[in-house]
C-alpha cells in the first residue's frame, strides 16, 4: 500500500513562501496498491493536482474507478472537488462516501456546484457519481480495499477511516477535538469550555464511547494519520473549535498500538519552520520509542509501513 499527500493544511488553502514546504493545499490523500482502484480521502483543494494525474493515465480514457471517502462537508474538505478532471470525462465512476446528519449527501455537492458558486452543475458532470450514505462503525469493501469508519469529535458529523489494502493498514482522523473537554454536536458553540473543567456525565459518556471506538477503530495500525492542528496553547484558547494537538495524536496512537503517526491539518497560520520546530520537538522526545512521527507534507509519497527521510 502506498499513500500520497495532495494536501495537508487546514481550514484554508494558503499558498505562499511561508508554507511551500508542507503545502499550502487543504486536505486529500490518496491510498493506492497494484492492481486496486484508488482511494482517495477527502477532496480540498489538493484534489485538483490529483486529478491532472489520474486525468494522464485511465481516466483520462474514461476507464477509471475510484473510491472518494469524506471525512465530513466543511468545506475545506470538499471545495476541490469541482476540480476534479476525472469528472469530465464520460466513462468514469467515481463512488463517494460520508455521513451526514440533515441533509442528504447528494445534495450538499450539488448546492456546492450550481450558481451562483459554480457554473456547472452535478447533473451536467460526465463521469458517473454515487453517493453512499454511512453509519457510524459500518464496514464495506472499497474495490479490493477493506474500510470502516467511527465518528469523530467535530462539530456537524466527521468520520474517521480504517482502510485495509494490500496487508498492510491505514486509519485517517481528521478532524476532530480531544474526548474530555466538550462534545461537539452542533456548529456553532456559544459559549466555549473550560478545558479540564467538569462536563455533563451523559456528554462524558458519549465521548469516552468515542474515544474507544477510534482506539479500536486504529488498534494495530501501520499508518495513523492524525488531526495535530494546534499547540497545546492554541487549543486551550479554542477547545470549541474540534482539532487536536500531537499529544492527543500520541495518546491515541499509544492506546491503539501504532506504528507510525503522521501530523496532519496543519494550521493555516503555522510557517514551515514553525511545523518544522513542532515535529522535532516530538521526534526527540519520541526518541528510542517505538512509535515514530513524522509531519505530513504536501507531494510525500511514501509506502506504508515506511517513515519519510
Amino acid at each position: 500500500m502506498r499513500v500520497c499527500f495532495w494536501g495537508v493544511r487546514g481550514s484554508l488553502p494558503v499558498p505562499g513562501p511561508q508554507t511551500n514546504r508542507y503545502g499550502g493545499n487543504t486536505s486529500c490523500v490518496q491510498v493506492t496498491a497494484d492492481g486496486a482502484e484508488p482511494i482517495i480521502i477527502d477532496a480540498g483543494t489538493g484534489i485538483r493536482k490529483l486529478g491532472q494525474q489520474l486525468a494522464a493515465g485511465e481516466f483520462g480514457r474514461g476507464e477509471g474507478r475510484a473510491h472518494l471517502l469524506i471525512s465530513h462537508t466543511h468545506w475545506d474538505h470538499i471545495q476541490g472537488l469541482p476540480y476534479f478532471a476525472p469528472l469530465y470525462t464520460s466513462g468514469n465512476d467515481l463512488c463517494i462516501y460520508a455521513r451526514q446528519r440533515d441533509t442528504h449527501l447528494r445534495s450538499i455537492f450539488a448546492q456546492q456546484n450550481e450558481g451562483p458558486y459554480f457554473p456547472v452543475p452535478l447533473d451536467a458532470l460526465k463521469a458517473s457519481v454515487e453517493f453512499r450514505e454511512l453509519i457510524e462503525g459500518e464496514e464495506f469493501a472499497a474495490g479490493k480495499a477493506l474500510v470502516r469508519c467511527t465518528r469523530l469529535n467535530h462539530p456537524w458529523v466527521a468520520m474517521a477511516y480504517r482502510v485495509e489494502l494490500a496487508g498492510k493498514t491505514l486509519v485517517y482522523a481528521s478532524d476532530t477535538a480531544p474526548f474530555n473537554d466538550i462534545l461537539l454536536e452542533s456548529e456553532f458553540v456559544a459559549k466555549p469550555p473550560v478545558p479540564g473543567a467538569p462536563i455533563d456525565p451523559r456528554e462524558a459518556r458519549i465521548l469516552e464511547k468515542m474515544r474507544l471506538a477510534l482506539v479500536d477503530l486504529c488498534m494495530d495500525a501501520d499508518l495513523l494519520i492524525y488531526d495535530t492542528q494546534f499547540t497545546q496553547e492554541e487549543y486551550r484558547q479554542k477547545p470549541h473549535w474540534g482539532h487536536s494537538t500531537p499529544d492527543d495524536a500520541i495518546t491515541i496512537a499509544r492506546a491503539a498500538n501504532v506504528k507510525t503517526l503522521a501530523f496532519f491539518h496543519h494550521a493555516p497560520n503555522r510557517t514551515d519552520d514553525e511545523q518544522d520546530q513542532i515535529v522535532t520537538a516530538y521526534q526527540e522526545g519520541l526518541a528510542g520509542d517505538s512509535l515514530r512521527v513524522f509531519a505530513a507534507a504536501e507531494g510525500m509519497t511514501l509506502t506504508v509501513g515506511e517513515v519519510p527521510e
